[in-house]
């Protein structure tokens, strides 16, 4: 697991992305893996050091199966040198959950990120879906793999207009992702907002579920 933020000033680019012309004041986001995420020219441009958790042709491969049946960025390129990769996308329509509008807007995020997860969870084919997350469980789905609040994106209506970051997309237990979007929220909004959630995704809260798939999470590395 790992834990992301917005960066508190100017980073450091990586030579590969500096070549194509991204500046220090553009990063947006930063995890503690070293991925970071930067604005530029109009597109959103991952970049990672090489990692097997991190392969972006297969976060490629997940959100073109994805995109005819939820909104998800499209991909421009993939690219990458000798010291890591990089995933150009672009943006959808509005901006993401955690950041300075949203976060003073609790109840409107919290709400949009469970019925954009509930959104999800029922469109995406799972008897097509060629990944799998979490193997057994009930109730199948095909989960996001990683529903942190930051990965839903609100629209200026207050909606949720799509998700990113779909690098671990699969099938699993619908609760393997709401364990982890629900603990997400104490992260980024505070203390409180967990029964929303569950009420806007549509669902009553099982505790032994969800304490299940937090621990499968937290002794991830």
């Amino acid at each position: 697991m790992s834990r992301a933020s917005i960066p508190a000033g100017p980073v450091e680019v990586p030579p590969f992305l500096a070549a194509n012309g991204v500046l220090p004041t553009e990063a947006v986001w930063v995890n503690e893996h070293g991925t970071i995420t930067f604005f530029s020219q109009g597109h959103y441009v991952k970049w990672t050091p090489h990692d097997p958790r991190e392969d972006f042709a297969n976060e490629r491969a997940r959100m073109d199966w994805a995109r005819p049946y939820t909104p998800v960025p499209e991909v421009v390129s993939i690219g990458g040198d000798e010291h890591g990769q990089a995933l150009v996308t672009r943006p959808l329509p509005g901006a993401g959950a955690v950041t300075e509008r949203w976060r003073a807007e609790p109840a409107v995020a919290v709400r949009a990120i469970g019925e954009g997860l509930r959104a999800m969870h029922d469109t995406l084919p799972v008897e097509t879906c060629p990944w799998v997350w979490r193997e057994g469980g009930d109730d199948i789905v095909v989960c996001h793999g990683d529903p942190c609040a930051p990965n839903t994106i609100i629209g200026d209506d207050g909606r949720w207009s799509g998700h990113v970051d779909l690098g671990a997309l699969g099938t699993a237990s619908r609760w393997a992702d709401l364990a982890v979007c629900s603990m997400s929220l104490d992260w980024n909004f505070g203390d409180g907002w967990q029964p929303l959630f569950f009420d806007a995704y549509g669902i009553a809260r099982d505790d032994d579920l969800v304490a299940h798939y937090r621990a499968l999470w937290n002794a991830e590395p």
